[in-house]
């Protein structure tokens, strides 16, 4: 482990302004992808709650899905929670969005609170680890922490 930077810093203090204890802890290793997170933490893929920033078609607005690192996310189904089109996000939106470059996209503390979809899938596992604001850093919650911090709409996502 590694002293936090400032983006993994600025996510430690939004969830313990949220009332969530926990610990956000960075790694020497990326935990970039779901499979890098798991690999690092030691966990199985399936607890890894990967970031996925979508754009709505209609106004440009931020769609943050928060998915088991196991399942491919169905865009249509995304859609349909939403009830309008969405595109793949590019590095630049994401970053200007969330404030956070893409791999590194947590829960909470975004520049502009995004639209958020959690992955039913996710209360499988009693613990889930989600990553907080560098693609190095992750802290890990249960799924009802993860719904009471982002107010998301849980659904099925794949």
């Amino acid at each position: 482990m590694i002293d936090l930077t400032s983006s993994a810093q600025r996510v430690q203090g939004v969830l313990h302004d949220k009332g969530v204890d926990c610990e956000v802890k960075e790694f020497p290793a990326s935990t970039r992808t779901a499979r890098d997170a798991a690999e690092a933490i030691g966990c199985q893929l399936g607890q890894i709650a990967k970031s996925i920033v979508f754009k709505t078609a209609k106004n440009g607005d931020a769609v943050l899905v928060i998915a088991s690192g196991s399942i491919h996310i169905n865009e249509k189904k995304i859609q349909n929670l939403i009830g309008q089109s969405i595109k793949k996000a590019d590095a630049k939106f994401v970053r200007e969005k969330t404030g956070f470059a893409i791999g590194g996209v947590p829960p909470v503390g975004h520049i502009e609170k995004p639209v958020i979809i959690i992955d039913e899938t996710l209360n499988d596992f009693d613990i889930i680890w989600a990553a907080a604001g560098t693609p190095n850093a992750v802290f890990k919650l249960t799924f009802n922490q993860l719904k009471k911090i982002t107010n998301g709409i849980v659904g099925t996502v794949d």
